[in-house]
């Protein structure tokens, strides 16, 4: 039990790969908080799975643009266990393909909040209450090669996260480590919705695993940087696409 008596919030938990995670750290002890804006069903379905095993958790809507909601998450998850040792800041998306020449202001900032100042403010009410610990935040392939077509302001944000993550490893060490990895082609609804079917055929022939990846091989990572495991890794990026990019 990697994370016994430790507490963790996952954002976007309730589908994907932030359920993974959730159902993970729980695996491995953790109290776990799933944070979800939309998907009620999934965060519902991911505490009862976590539950069902003698886990604990709970299920807390929120828009993580909204200062208020944060708070109440925080809140929330304090009354519950007490504690706040792990965030998994993993909510983000790209909303839609837009290039940047048809690109409205307020799709830019929309792109920026969901990824980026979601991130800003769940850190920063987090560490009223978190001495120790570790954040992993949720980056992006695209934060290293520029994303796809139409993914511009994506890959922006991603790559602000990853330099976030950087500094952040510098202001909060040695008591908290961050760390993030960077996700290429995992099979889930960012992909069903926003990538072709024959480009992810495509990723399977050329990637040397010859496979997409799946929310468990995200998750799996995702534990290592949270627990003891990765002691001596903070402020790091990993990359985590099958071999398909290599930095």
């Amino acid at each position: 039990m990697k994370l016994a008596g430790k507490t963790a919030i996952i954002t976007g938990g309730g589908r994907d790969i932030g359920r993974a995670c959730a159902v993970k750290l729980a695996s491995e002890g953790a109290n776990v908080a799933v944070n979800y804006f939309a998907s009620s069903a999934g965060a519902d379905e991911t505490v009862a799975e976590i539950t069902a095993v003698g886990g604990k958790a709970i299920a807390v809507q929120g828009d993580l643009n909204n200062p208020a909601d944060v708070d109440s998450l925080v809140v929330r998850t304090m009354e519950a266990f007490g504690s706040i040792d792990v965030l998994v800041n993993n909510a983000g998306g790209l909303i839609a393909r837009k290039t940047i020449a048809e690109m409205p202001l307020e799709h830019w900032q929309a792109v920026m909040d969901l990824n980026l100042t979601s991130t800003f403010l769940m850190v920063r009410a987090c560490l009223q209450h978190m001495k120790t610990g570790t954040i992993v935040n949720l980056a992006s392939q695209a934060g290293r090669d520029g994303g796809g077509p139409g993914a511009v302001a994506y890959a922006t944000a991603k790559g602000a996260v990853m330099t976030m993550t950087r500094g952040l490893a510098k202001e909060l060490g040695p008591q908290i480590r961050v760390n993030a990895l960077c996700p290429g082609m995992i099979d889930t609804d960012f992909h069903n919705i926003h990538t072709a079917d024959a480009a992810r055929r495509g990723f399977e022939a050329a990637a040397p695993v010859r496979r997409q990846g799946v929310p468990e091989d995200a998750a799996n990572l995702v534990l290592f940087l949270a627990c003891a495991d990765s002691a001596f890794l903070t402020g790091t990026n990993i990359d985590i696409n099958g071999g398909m990019l290599f930095s």
